[in-house]
């Protein structure tokens, strides 16, 4: 039987342990899908984000790859605008790229975070998104 949290939050794969660092505006979850090791050297990670909640500014020295699986999110490269990030959708960021991910304003969202490259490093933690950059997205033609 289907746990009830995936049901609220119509994930595919478990929502995992609440996220407890000052790295996301609020409630978050991570539920490690593939660890990192020395034989498939690919962790992968189910990350669960609650409407309007999203990670700092940050960058992966080895890049990213991002595959949305429920819900309606929000993704940006630094000195680029908001793209709207939705279920079936595959992100795939480039090595030291600054960038955050996250829910839009009224929707949850789950992504798989892939590491690619971990022998260069899982992630480097930068500033907070502000409210002002998170409210900038702009539906394309507006």
């Amino acid at each position: 039987m289907e746990p009830a949290e995936n049901k609220k939050y119509k994930t595919i794969f478990p929502r995992g342990e609440k996220i407890n660092n000052d790295y996301f505006s609020g409630m978050a979850w991570l539920e490690m899908l593939v660890p990192n090791d020395d034989i498939f050297n690919c962790p992968i990670g189910n990350v669960t984000f609650e409407p309007g909640v999203r990670n700092n500014w940050h960058k992966h020295p080895g890049g990213q790859i991002l595959l949305a699986t429920s819900g309606v999110g929000y993704f940006q490269e630094k000195d680029k605008p908001i793209q709207l990030f939705q279920a079936g959708e595959v992100i795939k960021i480039l090595p030291d790229v600054v960038h955050w991910h996250g829910a839009a304003p009224n929707s949850q969202f789950s992504h798989l975070a892939i590491s690619t490259n971990p022998q260069k490093g899982i992630v480097e933690w930068l500033q907070p998104v502000t409210d002002e950059e998170y409210n900038s997205y702009s539906q394309p033609g507006e």
